[in-house]
Parts: structure tokens; sequence; C-alpha cells
């Protein structure tokens, strides 16, 4: 077994599809409360409690303070601070229906940590935007449009000439591990997001906040939009765990007979990964100078440093994964001035309406507010491949 160690570089959920509901936690001193309902529920028992209790968490959105404060200061599972003292402010105005705070991915015996799934994605992504070529997505583009309805599974015969039939896939040559769970304090907090989006004034584009359900405020008032807040780990936050490469897949009679090129070992996986994150930092920080979201902007230019002192080493790269990072993070093609790429989300009934309008497409991003100002896109981690 070989090791790899992933460093957060800027606020990261891995989640594990779990959210907290308004009234799993209270909001205090400037930290989330996560409520041990069972523990509770064995305390309220032994008197007559338990009935107000339960019908307080039937009907209300939120549990009152004033009534159940005692319960999240003494009977609280975890304590997630806020990332800045400003969010508990907007954490109680906003309303129930946007407090949904989506967690990190939780072992059972406790602690958190990243899935391997999590990071075989993104790898996966990238060696499928390496070894796509333009006329491949041309051909995709007449196959779908000479269709008589948009197919379920738009991408599947492009994965499977870039990477393999399922049982044949260039992704069985690295099998990656979760990491290690790590505690939960000081390594999660709890960050404000907001949806950013570009608005059409005349011939120039503005950039706007969305709210909820729809609608948007103007770039100097973000306060006035729909926060999201989740639970993230801090950029600095390490996570280390085990990866392995197939020997039998190396072999150069497998590689004839399986008709690859080269091994697709942890370098070569790690190398097309830094060249998808090359183009994805050079879309968002288009993106990022378009709205004159200046933190952001240098948030990626940080990022674009950090990648050159990965290229530099073997086995290194930057990777965008995880929970707010988009449709680019996810896509084997962030050029969405590709005339064939256009052309196929034109016939995407998710995607048709929007990339019709003309605007820059995707319009919008989340982005994490620090200190109260936007400041960085989430999901952005360093990965190492090591030796034994």
């Amino acid at each position: 077994m070989k090791h790899y160690r992933l460093t957060v570089l800027t606020p990261l959920l891995a989640g594990d599809g779990q959210r907290l509901s308004p009234i799993d936690y209270m909001v205090w001193k400037d930290q989330v409360n996560v409520l041990d309902q069972k523990r509770i529920f064995r305390l309220l028992a032994k008197g007559p409690r338990l009935d107000t209790y339960l019908t307080q968490i039937r009907r209300a959105e939120k549990l009152d303070f004033a009534s159940w404060g005692g319960y999240a200061q003494n009977y609280a599972s975890r304590r997630i601070p806020f990332d800045h003292p400003a969010s508990a402010a907007y954490c109680a105005r906003t309303s129930a229906e946007n407090l949904f705070i989506p967690t990190f991915a939780a072992s059972p015996a406790g602690g958190i940590y990243v899935p391997g799934s999590a990071l075989k994605g993104p790898l996966r992504t990238a060696a499928v935007m390496d070894r796509t070529s333009e006329a491949q997505w041309g051909d995709l583009a007449a196959r779908i449009d000479a269709a008589e309805r948009p197919p379920r599974r738009p991408a599947e015969p492009l994965e499977a000439a870039a990477m393999g039939a399922a049982g044949a896939s260039r992704t069985r040559a690295l099998m990656v591990g979760d990491s290690k769970a790590i505690p939960c304090g000081g390594a999660t907090r709890i960050y404000l997001l907001r949806t950013s989006t570009l608005l059409a004034r005349g011939n120039r584009l503005e950039l706007g906040w969305k709210m909820s359900p729809r609608g948007a405020v103007e770039a100097r008032r973000p306060a006035d939009s729909t926060p999201v807040f989740a639970e993230m780990a801090a950029p600095g936050t390490v996570f280390e765990g085990t990866y392995e490469e197939s020997g039998p897949l190396s072999h150069p009679e497998m590689l004839k007979a399986l008709r690859w090129r080269d091994a697709a070992g942890a370098r070569r996986f790690a190398q097309a990964a830094n060249d998808a994150a090359e183009k994805l930092l050079a879309a968002q920080l288009n993106y990022a100078e378009i709205a004159g979201l200046t933190g952001v902007a240098q948030s990626l230019e940080t990022l674009r440093v950090k990648l050159a002192g990965a290229r530099a080493e073997q086995g290194c790269c930057l990777i965008c994964f995880g929970w707010g990072t988009g449709l680019l993070a996810k896509t084997a093609s962030v050029d969405m001035n590709q005339d064939a790429y256009r052309q196929i989300l034109r016939k995407l009934p998710v995607y048709g309406p929007q990339a019709r309008t003309g605007l820059p497409f995707p319009k919008t991003r989340k982005v994490v507010f620090l200190n109260d100002q936007p400041a960085a896109l989430p999901g952005w981690a360093q990965l190492s491949f090591g030796g034994g």
C-alpha cells in the first residue's frame, strides 16, 4: 500500500448526503450546538416534559432557545464554530427553509474523513478531459442532434471511448481508499456562502447575489441575498489515506490486450488533473474578473501559484471537488464557447434554456465569504501521491 496526502486549500465539504435541520441544532455563542437528541429523549422520558418537547419539534421551524437553550449548552453532541461572528446574526434572521446545513462525511467511530470515491471523481473527470478530442465532441453532438429525444446519459459514449468499458476502465488501475478519520474539533467550521450571478445591464454584465426563491440583489447589497451555511474543512486541514496501483494492468501484454497506449498510474492521473485544474482556474478567474469579485480573483491567483508548485513535484496535483463546486468542476470540458459542447448543452432540457440566453454559462457560482466578504470558491485541495 502507498500513501496519499490531501491538503485543503479553500473551504471544502466532502459530504455524505446528511444535513442538519433547524431543529437538530441551536446557535449559541457564535457556534452551532448539535443536539444529542437520543440523550435528550432519555432524560425527558423520566419526567413530564417529553410530550412538550416532541410537540415543539413537530410544530416548530426552529427550536425556541428561551425554552430549550439549556439542552444546547449541556447536551450537545458537537459544537461547530462559525467561521466569522457575523454569520450567527445572518443565521438568526434567515428563514428556516434555508437553514439546513450539509455536514462533512463522518465515520461510524467518530471523526470526519474524505471518501475515496470523492477523490476518484475529479481524477476520472480530468482523465476524460485529457483523452477527449474535439472530433469526439463533434461526433457526440451530432449523435445527440440526430436522436429523437435527449439521451438519459449523454456522456456515456464519450466516457466509454476515452476510458474504456466498465470492465476495462483505465480508472481500475488506481485504487484510492477512504482517508483516515480525524477529530472534528478544530478541523471544520460553519462557513457562510452566497450565490453570485451575472445580471445583464444594457451591453454590460454586473454582479448580483441570488435570493430565494427567485431574483437577485445588486452587488453592493450582498447582506440582503439568501445565505447558505455548510460545515466545511478549513484551509490547511490535512487528510491522509492509502492507494494502490494495479501491477498487472501495467504489464505490456495487458496494455496490448486492453489497447492502452500507456499505463494509467497515479502520476499519469496527477498530470491530467493539473492540466484540468489549469483550465478550470482560467475559466473561474475570467468569471471573477467579469463579476468584479476582487477577493475571489486573488484567491484564484494564489491557487495558480500552488498549481505551479504541484507541477514541479511528481505525483502531486490540484483538484476541485465536493459540495458547491458547480458544473465546471464536474464536466470534461470547461470551454463553454466550444461549438460542439454548446450544441450539446442546448439539446439538454436541464441546461438548454440557460445555454440559449447568450450570457456566460454557467452564470452563477457559490462563493465563500470570509470576514463577511466574498473571498474564495469552495472545494480546492492539493493531492499528493507518495510512496509506500
